[in-house]
């Protein structure tokens, strides 16, 4: 209950900002210089990284949030950095501050992001982040087979402490369920994961009960071989929230011969 006057400093919401700068010369206490800055500015710096070879990060917090203004406005004066960014922080700022490295963005349109087998660690933490969310969200894993795609969605899973399971998989053996064994399955702490090329390939029509089911529920749901999914199906990349691409290397093609040979014979 308000009690008549304006909140005090300690009573004050906090606003969070990510900073980054590019060092354009990396001179002895440069660091202490911007840290000190900050701190008279009113800001408290509760993370800092490397995010680059050339660029700090920062999560900060401050009860004076038109600070930002005047913060940019100093150090775009300055001759050794410059200002990449400040901003309300996105979840791949927090993911560079976490890891020292920046989930690469492919294709801002379709909003992927890329990966390699080195950076599964970024990858789970990014993809778990993502599941913690609330509401429906599709996402589609692309990859070559046996490049982790399914081991990935199942540690995100764990990392975000939601259950999964697998409306479509070839993890163990080939899986399409039929019918959702219970309600409690109809929850957004569970994680559901459909593998495009299996359903798409080969679901019949009450396995696309399901899947049609579970698509249109208020929750997590990964499908793996989204461009199979699409081009085998009625859905279109609309579904997608966004795509993540796995590769054993930045130079790895990902193909789809294999299925689409399959795809043909199942067809004729």
């Amino acid at each position: 209950m308000s009690n008549g006057y304006p909140p005090n400093e300690s009573q004050a919401e906090s606003s969070e900002f990510y900073f980054q700068y590019r060092i354009r010369n990396n001179r002895t206490g440069l660091l202490g210089d911007i840290a000190s800055l900050l701190g008279m500015l009113g800001f408290n710096i509760t993370k800092l990284a490397n995010v680059s070879d050339e660029s700090r990060g920062f999560l900060l917090q401050t009860q004076q949030p038109d600070s930002a203004g005047l913060l940019r406005t100093i150090v775009d004066s300055l001759q050794d950095v410059e200002v990449v960014a400040l901003r309300k922080p996105t979840l791949r700022d927090r993911i560079a501050l976490r890891h020292g490295k920046y989930v690469e963005r492919a294709d801002e349109e379709m909003r992927t992001y890329r990966f390699v087998r080195d950076e599964l660690g970024v990858l789970v933490d990014f993809v778990g982040e993502l599941l913690k969310r609330p509401g429906r969200q599709v996402i589609g894993m692309r990859g070559q087979p046996r490049v982790g795609k399914t081991e990935s969605i199942v540690a995100a899973s764990v990392y975000a402490n939601k259950r999964w399971t697998f409306v479509s998989s070839t993890l163990l053996r080939q899986t399409m369920l039929k019918e959702l064994p219970d309600e409690q399955f109809f929850s957004d702490r569970f994680v559901y994961i459909i593998d495009g090329a299996v359903t798409a390939l080969r679901g019949g029509e009450d396995h696309w009960r399901v899947v049609d089911d579970v698509l249109g529920m208020p929750a997590p749901i990964v499908i793996e071989h989204p461009d199979i999914f699409v081009k085998h199906t009625r859905y279109d990349w609309s579904l997608f929230d966004m795509v993540v691409e796995l590769r054993r290397e930045p130079n790895e093609v990902i193909q789809y011969e294999a299925y689409e040979e399959e795809a043909a014979r199942w067809h004729e």
